[in-house]
């Protein structure tokens, strides 16, 4: 199972059908009493297996509340489509979501997701971050399940050859991009500019990194038409204009910018965690060739974006009981290994980074954990999907050099101004 890698690829949307918890500040279902019963987790597509033996275990102990696996398929925007049809329905076939995390402010605005009891859960030995992305109007709508951090990949034999290190601001980026991928006959740099969510992802995270924002925390006041967001712009058009941007890499998704770095057509990449087992997988053009750092920013580090998937119940559960047992079964430390080991997904156990073991077997993991405790949030916003599309054309734009980044944010602040007055 791939989970929609924060902005697409890395979502599992688990859907679990269940009835009642006491963990919930809702009421048990109607269903049962008790609120207990059989469920059935509904999910994008589980692409690595590993999820099928998770609930057996599951299963094995639990024969009355069995969990039966359904998968949607495997594209964000229509599971989300499907998930939001049945839930308006008022239909109890859904009943716990494992959700994009920017879905999240969108399903609780909408009273579609229950609110949760923090104390149910041991959200302290969670990733900090990553429990904001369950928040909203300051009360928990979602368990975190699977966290995920943009990393920045590069050619490490190439900058080795150079004497040159890893950049960690957008400058050294932008020289080595411009000045030592054209000797070897590579692109430069890449990320997911694509007008989809990805483009949204990778927008979010310069504006973020030039300490700037786009909406204020709880979604309410546009905060985009500022000078870093106009910088953080800026240094995407820059890599068009200058050319180490390509135009190719303004078709790019998740899969497309993984396999040009792999392929050894990129000296530097923008992606997910999962990139990493691959790109070192045998037949790999690049395997034990590229190292990750953190994304660099206009002085040093950047900020990642936030992503992932979170668990929540569904306001129509008929079995909220059975459901809270079972993300806290999901979200239990030894399950979190096995996302990782199984499922190749970063899990939101902070114990787990730290892990000897695990390090040995997957190097990126303190680098990945530095960037999710610097990583932020998209946007929150009740209408987030009308926000994430303003973004996408809005940034096209300047990508394609039709706009300046200060006519853009001028647009953006308008058009997410409309955005905001709605309903």
């Amino acid at each position: 199972m791939r989970w929609m890698h924060a902005a697409g690829r890395g979502l599992l949307v688990v859907v679990v059908l269940l009835a009642g918890y006491a963990g919930f500040a809702t009421q048990p279902g109607a269903g049962d009493p008790k609120g207990r019963g059989p469920m059935t987790l509904v999910t994008a597509g589980d692409l690595t297996d590993y999820l099928g033996p998770l609930l057996d275990d599951w299963n094995r102990g639990r024969p009355k509340e069995k969990v039966t696996l359904v998968e949607l398929p495997d594209s964000a925007d229509e599971t989300r489509a499907q998930m939001i049809s049945e839930l308006r329905s008022g239909s109890d076939r859904f009943d716990v979501l494992n959700i994009d995390v920017a879905w999240t402010s969108e399903f609780a605005a909408a009273g579609m997701i229950s609110p949760l009891r923090p104390g149910r859960f041991p959200l302290n030995t969670f990733l900090a971050p990553v429990v904001d992305t369950a928040t909203f109007d300051g009360r928990l709508y979602a368990v975190p399940y699977v966290t995920n951090a943009g990393l920045l990949y590069y050619r490490k034999d190439i900058l080795e050859r150079a004497g040159e290190r890893p950049p960690r601001t957008w400058a050294e980026l932008a020289r080595l991009a411009r000045t030592i991928a054209p000797k070897y006959g590579m692109d430069g740099y890449a990320g997911q500019f694509l007008p989809y969510e990805g483009l949204t992802v990778n927008a979010t995270e310069a504006v973020h990194s030039a300490g700037g924002s786009i909406l204020r925390d709880d979604g309410a006041l546009v905060t985009v038409d500022s000078a870093a967001a106009r910088a953080g712009l800026d240094f995407l058009a820059g890599g068009v204009r200058e050319g180490w941007i390509s135009p190719k890499a303004r078709g790019y998704k998740e899969e497309e910018s993984r396999q040009a770095f792999q392929d050894g057509r990129l000296l530097f990449l923008r992606n997910w965690p999962y990139v990493y087992a691959m790109a070192n997988a045998k037949g790999s053009k690049v395997a034990g060739k590229f190292g990750a750092v953190p994304l660099p920013g206009p002085s040093g580090p950047g900020t990642s974006v936030l992503g992932g998937s979170n668990l929540a119940v569904s306001s129509h559960s008929r079995h909220p009981e059975s459901a809270a047992d079972l993300i806290a079964y999901l979200t239990s430390e030894r399950v979190q290994r096995q996302v990782l080991t199984k499922g190749s997904l970063p899990p939101v156990r902070a114990s787990l980074y730290e892990d000897p073991a695990l390090i040995r077997a997957y190097p990126y993991l303190p680098t990945l954990r530095q960037s999710v405790l610097a990583a932020e949030p998209r946007p929150k916003s009740p209408r987030y999907d009308q926000v994430s599309l303003a973004v996408q054309a809005v940034v096209q734009d300047v990508m394609a050099l039709r706009q300046t980044p200060q006519q853009a944010v001028a647009r953006l602040s308008r058009e997410l101004g409309s955005i905001s007055r709605k309903g």
